[in-house]
């Protein structure tokens, strides 16, 4: 497969239409469920108005993809989560008329992560989201409730832990890496908000805080053999929770049938609320294409009025929310369980975990103080006051 992978990344024509140098050019990264490839290469080869070279990139596929959209020869169309700086640089073609009356179908919170200054630059492919799963049958052992604030959520990860299993599992780092978003929106803040720092509050410090509190508690799960994202300890049955991705629900369906449940993030204050990460990469149009009318009219196809194709994309082959409300609705995978449940905590309670303004700078600096405060005992506010600072900074660049 990965020699396959880097054959087709050389020779970049896959639509059996032959490469007579008047094709659109198509990149997707390189998917790791098996036949999503396939799928995207009959997708094209099924579009009638004009060739499409579907180019599959495996490897670092953003830096790949931001070194070709410098020159004449990157993609005509492509797939990417939206940074401002792509706007600024004017490297993407605003795709609000590609939209037409489907524009209300997409969820708003998912539509919000492909926008800048009221334009639209992507249209959503798929829905990826995190959240906190739970054994049913361990909740019942303790005598534990579903956490709905972060009090009781570190209250339960401590009656939970007991018998040589952990109470949470959020990642090897103690959560430092997954959890920082959660752990803001719970109290009512957040990244980024009004092209001002969104965290730049006495209660950011208190809210981090309750990460580091988890992590001196003995009740985390650290260093398991795999990372937060593969649910292995969840169905090993290491841990009464962990903390992973919507792309697990049917390994654990697997192994443990009905014995599980999902969440989200809790609230910290009345004023915060309930949460769960989401992100979804989009397909976009490079403004440096010299097709890009032609470009913006296979996005059309491919991505509006090809919802058959979009609902095979989401749920045939990985597991994903469609991001169109209609499609996700009437899926059956969809339809009960902790997938339905998942659908409900996008529409009520979705957060972008990649936000276009919320630049890799940013995102380093917080980061790395969330980190120093779990797992070092660093002062919150100090450390939270740093990462705010740069943040500004990198405000002032973007907007003056």
């Amino acid at each position: 497969m990965a020699g396959a992978s880097a054959l087709l990344a050389a020779c970049g024509s896959n639509t059996g239409r032959g490469g007579n140098g008047q094709a659109l050019k198509q990149w997707y990264h390189a998917y790791g469920e098996p036949g999503v490839q396939q799928a995207v290469e009959r997708y094209a080869k099924a579009y009638s108005k004009t060739p499409v070279d579907v180019q599959w990139n495996p490897g670092d596929y953003d830096s790949k993809l931001a070194t070709s959209l410098l020159s004449d020869g990157g993609p005509d169309v492509f797939e990417s989560t939206l940074q401002i700086s792509s706007v600024r640089a004017g490297q993407v073609v605003p795709l609000d008329d590609v939209f037409g009356a489907a524009r209300s179908d997409f969820a708003e919170s998912i539509l919000a992560t492909h926008t800048v200054d009221g334009k639209v630059y992507g249209v959503p492919q798929a829905v990826d989201m995190q959240m906190l799963f739970y054994r049913k049958s361990m909740f019942a052992a303790a005598g534990v409730q579903q956490p709905s604030t972060v009090d009781e959520l570190v209250d339960a990860s401590k009656r939970l832990t007991r018998n040589g299993v952990k109470g949470l599992f959020a990642g090897n780092d103690g959560g430092g890496a997954v959890l920082g978003g959660p752990a803001l929106w719970s109290a009512g803040l957040d990244y980024v908000r009004d092209h001002q720092v969104g965290f730049d509050d006495p209660v950011a410090a208190q809210a981090i805080g309750k990460l580091r509190e988890l992590y001196t508690s003995g009740s985390l799960l650290l260093g398991a053999v795999k990372d937060w994202a593969e649910p292995d300890a969840f169905t090993q049955g290491l841990v009464a929770m962990q903390w992973t991705g919507l792309w697990t629900v049917p390994a654990i369906q697997k192994a443990l049938g009905d014995d599980f449940g999902v969440l989200p993030f809790p609230k910290l204050t009345s004023t915060g609320r309930p949460s769960v990460p989401v992100g979804a990469y989009g397909a976009m149009v490079n403004a440096r294409s010299k097709r890009v009318d032609e470009a913006k009219e296979f996005v059309r196809w491919l991505w509006i009025e090809k919802t058959d194709y979009q609902e095979d994309f989401n749920l045939s082959y990985g597991f994903h929310i469609p991001p169109r409300k209609s499609i996700a609705e009437k899926a059956s995978k969809l339809a009960s369980g902790a997938a339905a449940d998942a659908v409900k905590f996008v529409r009520d309670n979705a957060k972008a975990s990649n936000p276009p303004d919320w630049t890799s700078v940013m995102r380093t600096a917080f980061n790395d103080a969330v980190s120093r405060v779990v797992r070092d005992g660093a002062p919150a506010d100090q450390e939270l006051k740093g990462a705010a600072g740069t943040v500004r900074d990198e405000l002032k660049r973007l907007y003056g």
